[in-house]
C-alpha cells in the first residue's frame, strides 16, 4: 500500500434536493488529492439530478437510474468502486472538513480499517453535539455488542476486505457489513479526530422499530442469541441511565 492510497467515496441520493449539494462539496472540496467520487442517484424527481450534473465534470461516475433500495445503490456504487479504501457519505452527511481525508490517512501507514468521532445534526443543520455512543478506543467486529458505536459514515474500509451488503436487510445491512470487514482486519486504527457529520433522521430513525428487529437479529447472528439479549438489557439500562442524566442537566 502506497502512503497516499487511493479513496473511493460513494454517494448515495434520491429526491433530496436540500442537501445533495452540501453532501458533495464536501466530498470535492477535500484537500487529498486521490479520491475518485461515485455519486447514486436513484432516478430522482425533485431537482436533485440538476444539482449534481452542475458538478458532473468533476465526478468519476454518475449513475441515475432506479434501484431496489438503499443498499442496492450501495452495491451499485461498491461495485464501481477501484480504490484502495472505500467511504460511504450519503446524501444530507458530510466529510467533517476540508482536511479530513488528509488527516485520516496521515493517522496511520496501511491500515485495514481507519474510524473516527462524528458529530449530529438537525434537519436546519445546527450542531447536535457528539453521539451518544462515542468511538471505541479500539475497535474489532465484537465492538458493536452494545450498541453501533462507530457511525457508517465515519468508516474507512480496505475495499479489499469488503463484501456487497446483504440485501436480505433493509434498514441495518451498514451493521452487517462493517462487522463482515472487521472480522478480516487486523490492522484498525482510530484517527482520535472527528471524520464526519451526520444528518439525524435517516431512514433507519423513520422505520425505528424495523431497524431494531434488524439489528438484534444481526447482533444475535454473530454473537449469540443468548449473549445478545443479555447485550441489550444492558444498552437499555445505559439509555434509561442517559436520558434521566439529560434531563437532569437541562433541569
Amino acid at each position: 500500500m502506497t502512503a497516499n492510497p487511493k479513496l473511493s467515496v460513494v454517494t448515495i441520493v434520491y429526491n433530496n434536493v436540500k442537501d445533495i449539494e452540501r453532501t458533495m462539496l464536501s466530498v470535492l472540496n477535500q484537500t487529498y488529492a486521490h479520491i475518485e467520487y461515485i455519486v447514486i442517484d436513484g432516478k430522482s424527481t425533485d431537482g436533485t439530478l440538476g444539482i449534481i450534473e452542475k458538478y458532473k465534470e468533476r465526478l468519476t461516475v454518475l449513475v441515475s437510474e432506479k434501484d431496489a433500495g438503499i443498499y442496492d445503490a450501495m452495491n451499485k456504487g461498491l461495485a464501481l468502486a477501484t480504490g484502495d479504501y472505500v467511504l460511504f457519505m450519503n446524501s444530507g452527511d458530510e466529510i467533517y472538513d476540508t482536511e479530513t481525508v488528509a488527516n485520516v490517512f496521515e493517522s496511520a501507514l496501511s491500515a485495514d480499517i481507519y474510524y473516527g468521532e462524528t458529530e449530529m445534526y438537525d434537519e436546519n443543520w445546527q450542531s447536535l453535539g457528539q453521539r451518544r455512543h462515542h468511538a471505541p478506543e479500539h475497535f474489532d467486529w465484537k465492538s458493536f455488542k452494545f450498541g453501533m458505536n462507530i457511525s457508517h459514515q465515519a468508516i474507512y474500509i480496505k475495499r479489499s476486505l469488503t463484501e456487497p451488503y446483504n440485501l436480505h436487510y433493509k434498514y441495518s445491512s451498514d451493521i452487517d457489513w462493517i462487522i463482515r470487514a472487521a472480522k478480516k482486519s487486523s490492522n484498525i486504527v482510530n484517527t482520535h479526530i472527528y471524520v464526519a457529520k451526520y444528518l439525524v433522521g435517516g431512514m433507519s430513525k423513520q422505520k425505528h422499530w424495523e431497524s431494531l428487529k434488524e439489528r438484534f437479529h444481526i447482533l444475535s447472528h454473530y454473537y449469540g442469541f443468548i449473549s445478545n439479549l443479555i447485550n441489550h438489557i444492558v444498552i437499555a439500562l445505559n439509555l434509561a441511565q442517559y436520558f434521566i442524566k439529560y434531563r437532569r442537566t437541562n433541569d
